[in-house]
């Protein structure tokens, strides 16, 4: 991928965890790789096929010195999110924040922070099966739905890109009783997968989400069904899901919207898996 880097940009901004730098300030230092297409820029040689190194650092600039935050790993994942919310052209940033006059009893030259993030495609799939009260009103599945959506559509690092349609189905696994209302997110992220399960948990016990049976009836679940075309296996996170190909109500509301998507590990289309599945039926 093409780069613009900028490099030692000098921002004079009240960054710390002591009252002294909060208000006295001290001078940071912004290294930024910015990955994303530079070939037509580079025939068309016009400003508008490319992103200005100019106002790019204007911009980090203007972030530092709007806000105060006790960590500079805060103050540099704000700078990328803000970089990569308002600027679709870019692929993926890099950001090292220096910060030569820390208050540290010792000789050192300068300490920083190196963070990295991109633009990833998701598909979540959702589904509830019984209702919550909240703010003294009972909140039933599809309502439950339609505020999920919201939460994640309000949260800077999600973007959803689209929304399948609800399908009610009969509860899997042989525990829950009562039917689900079932569907499907495409979505942008510039969260890792673990930090995409994350917030996807947050989102959950907004709504009431409770773990003490599983397969049980719930009032929300946020299942992470594709991260890009990676193969994830960790203590915490299986991805792509590694039941989906056997459940209609993941497959049917995928189909709707990528039916080409080719699953990493299975190699088959999501309409293939999705046949297969219910001539085993």
């Amino acid at each position: 991928m093409d780069e613009i880097r900028i490099e030692n940009l000098k921002v004079f901004a009240n960054h710390g965890v002591l009252q002294s730098e909060k208000k006295e300030g001290q001078y940071f230092y912004i290294n930024a790789v910015i990955e994303l297409p530079l070939g037509k820029a580079g025939r068309t040689d016009d400003l508008n096929d490319t992103v200005s190194y100019a106002e790019l650092c204007e911009v980090m600039v203007k972030e530092m010195q709007a806000g105060s935050y006790d960590l500079i790993e805060a103050a540099t994942r704000h700078l990328i999110v803000h970089i990569l919310s308002n600027y679709k052209m870019i692929n993926s940033i890099t950001i090292e924040m220096r910060k030569p006059d820390a208050p540290i009893n010792a000789n050192f030259g300068s300490v920083s922070v190196k963070m990295s993030r991109g633009r990833h495609k998701v598909f979540i799939a959702y589904g509830s099966s019984m209702g919550y009260e909240m703010d003294g009103k009972v909140l039933e599945s599809p309502e439950i739905i339609e505020g999920a959506v919201k939460l994640l559509s309000d949260d800077p690092e999600i973007e959803i890109i689209k929304k399948s349609s609800d399908i009610v189905t009969e509860p899997y696994g042989g525990v829950a009783k009562n039917k689900f209302y079932n569907g499907m997110l495409m979505a942008e992220t510039f969260y890792e997968p673990e930090e995409l399960l994350d917030c996807l948990h947050s989102v959950e016990k907004s709504f009431g989400r409770s773990r003490e049976v599983h397969w049980g009836d719930r009032t929300l679940d946020l299942d992470i069904i594709y991260y890009d075309h990676d193969v994830i296996d960790t203590d915490r996170l299986s991805v792509p899901h590694p039941d989906m190909q056997n459940r209609d109500f993941v497959l049917e509301p995928l189909n709707e919207m990528a039916p080409g998507m080719v699953h990493p590990v299975l190699h088959m289309t999501t309409e293939q898996l999705l046949k297969i599945m219910k001539k085993c039926k």
